[in-house]
């Protein structure tokens, strides 16, 4: 059964139940929807003696202010002493030897981690497919795709798994499945959010953040996990504010930006309507909704994917059998070692994106590829701030399309690529975005919205969230 963590931290202070029965449940249902390959691990005995001292705590009131949460995690985020695979071969035996700060803040907080959920192999892709271990099926329609590459992480929170989950987003991989399982997903501002414990795909795009049934759970894990942390480097000197103060406030006279750029012909006709819905909410209640430009959103694909492989092809350069990871049995010299290891340990997708990130990092082609991406997205984000003079934020879809069927689109890579046409801008701008449902389409599929804001707007990004979440009746 699907439940806010409201309703579950009521029930839990009036004494009608305990974490341990909620995580029982939890547990109960994971196994009744193991079909649906979300999990990787699950951590039955660990989470229920957890759950039992928090209720203790419970009882000599000193409980933390997520007690009582389950928390399911992406597994490419540390959790001490237990697998952290990535999704991939080269990865599947690996324990990771400390906890990342996001799992020790989940953990000072009282919250329950339930075990690993899966996920494209080094969050590489947009449907959940890519795993080594099994794709991720739809809750709905098991023969259609979850979104990506935090799949199993939305299919768990929108399946009553979990309460929320934490999920990672390099180029829309929080908000696009949360848009195609309907619940809600939260990308912060770069650097909002440590990243230390994060298995590193391209780490000026990648962020850490929630997924959960309403906008309120989404911040309440936000406000836990934000912060500075020394043990990194890019996240930033920025004080935390209390993201549940304003949330209920009044949005009437803000200014919301309707990027032309975002509803070409590509756009589901059924997405455009979704939207224009929204619209009408917001300027029913005194929100000033215009029209704006964002030109450059037109090179934001090739310049994210030229950028994001060149880094990942740095970044998994040290998965080379000889230190850690997956090893070759078939090696005869350091040379075949290498080759073997990776050849052999890494998915069809991740050999793609290292090779064409190798390509545009070599010799000859650095200036012409590389160096001119990093020079658009500073264009765009550029153009994000312009924007932002103008209006308070964006309202966008999250994706072209509701859900695909499996396989629909592992033959043509670009096409799957065009998936996250909506979503990549956010992150070559270092800017929060968010993804809530609203509504569906005529094949029950649902459909989310997504709103944008200025980095660190947070606060407003999930104030106009919920007012559109608590006025939606699609």
């Amino acid at each position: 059964m699907v439940q806010t963590y409201d309703r579950l931290r009521t029930a839990l202070e009036q004494g009608t139940t305990t974490c341990e029965a909620i995580t029982q449940n939890y547990l109960s249902t994971i196994y009744e929807k193991q079909h649906l390959n979300a999990f990787l691990a699950v951590y039955e005995d660990y989470a229920l003696n957890t759950a039992r001292s928090i209720d203790e705590k419970m009882k000599r009131g000193t409980a933390g202010p997520l007690a009582g949460m389950v928390v399911a995690v992406k597994d490419n985020i540390c959790i001490k002493d237990r697998t952290v695979t990535c999704g991939s071969r080269m990865l599947e035996h690996f324990v990771s030897l400390y906890d990342a700060t996001v799992i020790q803040k989940l953990k000072d907080a009282d919250a329950i981690i339930i075990g690993k959920t899966n996920l494209d192999e080094f969050a590489m892709g947009s449907s959940s497919e890519n795993s080594a271990f099994g794709r991720v099926k739809h809750p709905l329609k098991n023969e259609y795709v979850p979104g990506g590459s935090s799949g199993g992480s939305a299919v768990a929170v929108a399946t009553g798994m979990s309460t929320t989950a934490l999920g990672s987003d390099t180029g829309g991989s929080i908000r696009q499945p949360a848009a195609f399982c309907g619940v809600v997903g939260l990308k912060p501002t770069y650097g909002r959010v440590s990243r230390f414990g994060l298995v590193a795909y391209a780490s000026s795009f990648d962020v850490i953040g929630p997924l959960g049934n309403c906008v309120i759970d989404v911040a309440r894990v936000l406000q836990v996990i934000a912060g500075h942390d020394e043990k990194d480097s890019t996240s930033a000197y920025v004080p935390v504010p209390e993201y549940l103060i304003d949330i209920h406030k009044d949005i009437t006279g803000l200014r919301v930006g309707l990027p032309k750029e975002y509803f070409d012909e590509s756009l589901n006709s059924e997405i455009r309507s979704a939207i224009e819905s929204a619209v009408n909410v917001l300027e029913r209640n005194g929100v000033i909704v215009q029209e704006v430009s964002l030109p450059h959103t037109k090179y934001a694909i090739a310049t994210y994917y030229i950028l994001v492989t060149a880094e990942a092809s740095s970044n998994l350069a040290r998965y080379d059998g000889a230190r850690y990871g997956y090893r070759s049995q078939n090696a005869t010299d350091l040379y075949s070692l290498y080759v073997k290891s990776r050849s052999e340990g890494f998915g069809e997708e991740v050999k793609r994106r290292i090779m064409l990130g190798t390509y545009v990092l070599s010799a000859g082609y650095y200036d012409a590829y590389y160096r001119k991406g990093q020079k658009v997205r500073r264009l765009i984000r550029d153009e994000f701030q312009q924007v932002f003079q103008e209006i308070d934020c964006l309202l966008t879809p999250t994706s072209p399309t509701t859900a695909f069927k499996a396989g629909e689109k592992l033959k043509n890579p670009l096409e799957m690529y065009l998936s996250d046409i909506y979503t990549t801008s956010a992150n070559l701008a270092g800017i929060p975005g968010i993804s809530i449902p609203w509504g569906v389409d005529t094949n029950g599929m649902p459909i989310g919205v997504q709103l944008l804001a200025p980095q660190f707007g947070e606060p407003l990004l999930l104030r106009i969230a919920h007012f559109l979440e608590s006025h939606r009746t699609m």
